[in-house]
């Protein structure tokens, strides 16, 4: 089913936890292609039901991002729109209003669950060798009983009734008839004890009152569509159409991850890769036009779009080809025009300056700001394992530090120069490593040598996009890390302190 009664209205839904993913561009690019092919609109909206993870700067990254490569929305929390607001965290009394609404229908219930409780129902499922999810202990509870406890002030969520026996089966453009068995099926959270809804309860609603058509999301969503089909079914609303599009894939097959690929478009971005030539390489993931061609623009996608010739074999992210084709790109453009492109890529005002600052006490001439500036823009440093020899870290210890690092600045909130070294200074000590020690293997994976200007500075004005990429290479370039060593080493790093505190 690709038609519709009412105008298509498609949309994409990132949530502001993080950087601006090549998989959230990816997904976009079809929703606003299958929008556009079929005389329809594609909006934009701001999943930040996550309220201790959400940042307005990852929000304005992620909007900035999907401009930058070319992407474009008829609605949306910047520029507003007949469905205003668009930031889920601006809508929680909508959602409240209609939780409430199945808690009268009786869809829904309140469970007066404690986080011991639930980590306890979860350790005797798997001890049985049972799947972990909600016994519905408190689903049969009466009204009467479940309002005497909230009365007495006993904390709750709502969670979803779903049936115990059975078959869910739902249509998906791509795949088909999908069959779930219920029993597979959580009965899931709609309400949180703060009152602000999970995923599952928001999505349906704004869906719904947005009027969306078309849901085009990734395929690691099929098992969530039948609490979505029953909360439809629930409200008595006309479900959108479905369709499951297939996950970015490493080139071992892998799903598209920053352990093994370079995930952020920023990141893109800052290594030089033009938009249109990375928007062209999301178009060519799991798709064709009709006439084979490699290189389209987005006009020309939209033009012939079909979203029958998408294939679910899981395309392929290889950075090696996206290299090829944004070489293409660049070797059609006169000098002229590369030189604008190049000076475009450089000309970022704020960055310069911060250069100019970090490289001045070091420069004789001004053809020194090669030699001292040079690494600014680069993509990855030329580093071996040997540059990264020190007289009292092994090996083993510079692969820790850099990997901790990492996992460290991820999740920094804010990218700053005081967080960095606030998150540094607080692993030197945590790890009893002299900070100037801890510090010589960062100069290495940054700049590429330790005559360079201040690192933390220097990572803060390469941004968090390219540090991170430039960190993961280094431990990449020290032999990396087994399963084994991963695996203990984030049971290390989750046991140290947050040092932003």
């Amino acid at each position: 089913m690709t038609t519709t009664n009412r105008p298509v209205r498609t949309r994409i839904a990132p949530s502001p936890t993080g950087f601006p993913h090549v998989g959230t561009a990816y997904i976009a690019l079809f929703n606003l292609a299958f929008a556009k092919a079929n005389g329809g609109e594609f909006i934009l909206r701001i999943e930040d039901t996550d309220q201790t993870r959400s940042t307005e700067q990852s929000e304005k990254m992620i909007l900035d991002a999907l401009r930058w490569v070319g992407l474009d929305w008829a609605e949306g929390p910047d520029i507003g729109g007949k469905h205003a607001p668009y930031r889920q965290s601006e809508r929680s009394g909508i959602y409240k209003k209609y939780a409430e609404a199945l808690l009268d229908k009786g869809h829904a219930f309140r469970c007066f669950c404690t986080t011991k409780e639930l980590d306890q129902m979860r350790a005797e499922q798997m001890a049985r060798g049972d799947a972990p999810k909600y016994d519905g202990r408190y689903a049969e509870l009466s009204r009467e009983e479940s309002d005497k406890l909230v009365a007495e002030g006993k904390p709750y969520v709502i969670r979803m009734k779903v049936p115990t026996e059975g078959v869910c089966k739902f249509n998906d453009l791509l795949r088909g008839e999908v069959e779930i068995p219920w029993e597979q099926v959580d009965m899931q959270v709609l309400l949180k004890t703060d009152g602000m809804p999970t995923y599952h309860l928001a999505n349906v609603v704004d869906d719904h009152l947005m009027e969306i058509t078309h849901v085009m999301r990734g395929e690691e969503w099929i098992n969530s569509a039948p609490k979505h089909q029953l909360l439809y079914e629930y409200f008595g609303w006309e479900m959108p159409v479905l369709c499951h599009m297939p996950l970015l894939r490493n080139p071992d097959k892998s799903k598209l991850s920053k352990r093994k690929n370079p995930t952020s478009i920023t990141y893109y971005r800052d290594a030089g890769v033009l938009p249109e030539a990375l928007l062209n390489y999301l178009g060519r993931m799991g798709y064709s036009l009709p006439n084979e061609e490699e290189k389209f623009s987005l006009e020309e996608m939209i033009a012939s779009f079909d979203i029958n010739r998408v294939s679910l074999g899981g395309p392929v992210f290889d950075v090696e080809k996206l290299h090829w084709l944004n070489a293409e790109y660049l070797r059609e453009l006169s000098p002229e025009a590369l030189k604008n492109k190049i000076l475009d890529w450089a000309n970022d005002s704020e960055k310069l300056t911060a250069i100019a600052a970090a490289i001045q006490p070091r420069i004789h001439l001004l053809s020194d700001a090669v030699n001292w500036g040079g690494f600014y823009f680069q993509n990855l440093p030329d580093i071996s394992a040997e540059d990264f020899v020190h007289k009292s870290l092994s090996q083993e210890q510079i692969i820790e530090i850099l990997q901790i690092a990492t996992w460290k600045l991820e999740t920094m909130p804010v990218w700053s120069e005081e967080n960095i070294f606030a998150t540094l200074k607080g692993l030197s000590g945590a790890m009893d490593i002299k900070l100037r020690d801890m510090m010589a293997p960062f100069f290495i994976a940054i700049a590429g040598s330790t005559a360079s200007t201040p690192v933390m500075n220097s990572m803060y004005v390469i941004g968090a996009d390219m540090t991170l990429t430039r960190l993961r290479h280094a431990v990449d370039v020290l032999g990396g890390l087994g399963k084994k060593k991963m695996k203990k080493l984030e049971k290390t790093a989750a046991a140290l302190p947050d040092f932003l505190q």
